[in-house]
């Protein structure tokens, strides 16, 4: 007998987890379908960051609307542990874009974020030994930090599996399946699973599911390697995350002794999600030590202690893709670009209602839809910084 469901999810990573979550909350039957285990993806190897500076408003609403989840993880979710860790976070820009930085944290304001401007002195302060002869201002976020995105995915799941969800891992979804232009289920390497609702959450992958039902989603494969430094003797793990546009680098604590750095430069786009990812170059690393030196030089006595590279689906615009297209039923969830974790609990707050009531209401994400692309309405902010990922 095929087994059924009121909603398919087709990826058990963070953003997959937190929409079954909160569909399952409202009493859908929920199935998660995926392909390697609970966050193998994307989610596994994110940075973690929960901050709530963009200069997309839209985005900044969809942090500030997850941030209770990571603050009061116990109390909003109930299974599992985010590792929530406040540290504090600094953005960084050029000195050309600092009216920018000033009219979004204005922005950020109007939202009720806590978060305000500061100069470069107090930069020192928050980041000791930084340089900062080139910073006329920065924004700071003193109640953000960073969490544990696979402890993060696994609670959402463990929650929802509570309710009336459940997870199927090592099940490869090879196609959604139509009749009559309504989705009716799908066809996986473990059988026919049948629902009148499949949402493709399936990162990297999403655009090859999308073409199951004729729909083409701008959708490639973005690879991004982290690497972490052992912090020099005599160096705490006292600093906030910084992200620095200046440097095109980011880093945040990572426990006691280590330092997580990230570039924002250099990234590989296109070709298979499928092939090996690689392990870190020499000249990769070496840029990184180059650039998180420039702002802090002290950790030119740093070690290095290991480095993986990841992987996500990112579209043209860096934003994500959300709500329906193509056959009734089927929805997309993807394209979040490196940045989804910090808003996975809002997105799948905003998304279950789209599902269940015909819109949203914790976030209206209706300007994340794939038609935004055909009809020239990519997602920039009103002062925005350019693109992340370059």
């Amino acid at each position: 007998m095929t087994e059924t469901a009121d909603v398919i999810v087709v990826g058990a990573g963070v953003q997959g987890a937190s929409l079954a979550f909160h569909l399952a909350r409202r009493g859908a039957r929920v199935l998660v379908l995926e392909r390697g285990t609970i966050a193998a993806g994307a989610t596994g190897r994110s940075s973690g960051f929960v901050r709530m500076h963009y200069d997309l408003e839209s985005e900044s609403q969809l942090a500030w609307a997850s941030f209770p989840y990571f603050r009061a993880w116990s109390d909003m979710v109930g299974a599992g542990d985010c590792g929530f860790v406040r540290t504090g976070y600094v953005q960084l820009v050029p000195a050309a874009l600092a009216d920018h930085l000033r009219a979004n944290v204005e922005m950020q304001q109007r939202l009720g974020i806590e978060t305000r401007l500061v100069g470069p002195s107090e930069v020192g302060r928050l980041v000791p030994g930084a340089v900062t002869d080139d910073i006329t201002v920065a924004a700071y976020e003193a109640a953000s930090g960073y969490a544990d995105p696979s402890g993060t995915a696994a609670g959402f799941l463990t929650a929802a599996g509570r309710g009336a969800a459940r997870v199927i891992q090592g099940c490869r979804v090879d196609s959604v399946l139509v009749d009559r232009d309504a989705v009716v289920g799908v066809e996986t390497d473990r059988g026919r699973f049948a629902s009148p609702v499949v949402v493709d959450v399936a990162g990297a992958w999403a655009a090859e599911l999308a073409r199951t039902v004729g729909v083409d989603v701008p959708v490639e494969a973005w690879r991004h390697p982290t690497a972490y430094f052992g912090l020099p003797d005599g160096r705490g793990a006292d600093f906030p995350i910084v992200i620095d546009e200046s440097n095109q680098v980011y880093f945040r604590p990572e426990g006691r002794e280590m330092m997580l750095v990230g570039l924002e430069s250099g990234n590989e786009l296109g070709g298979s999600p499928d092939r090996p990812l690689e392990g870190l170059r020499p000249a990769t690393l070496e840029e990184m030590v180059s650039r998180v030196c420039t702002r802090v030089p002290w950790m030119a006595d740093g070690t290095l202690r290991t480095a993986h590279g990841g992987q996500d689906g990112i579209t043209p615009d860096q934003r994500a893709i959300l709500g329906r297209a193509g056959p009734d039923g089927f929805y997309l969830a993807c394209g979040f670009s490196g940045t989804g974790f910090k808003t996975a609990p809002a997105v799948g707050a905003s998304l279950a209602e789209l599902i269940l009531d015909g819109h949203s209401t914790t976030v209206d994400i209706a300007g994340y839809s794939l038609d935004r692309f055909a009809a020239g309405r990519l997602l920039v902010g009103e002062h925005p910084y350019g693109k992340l990922w370059r």
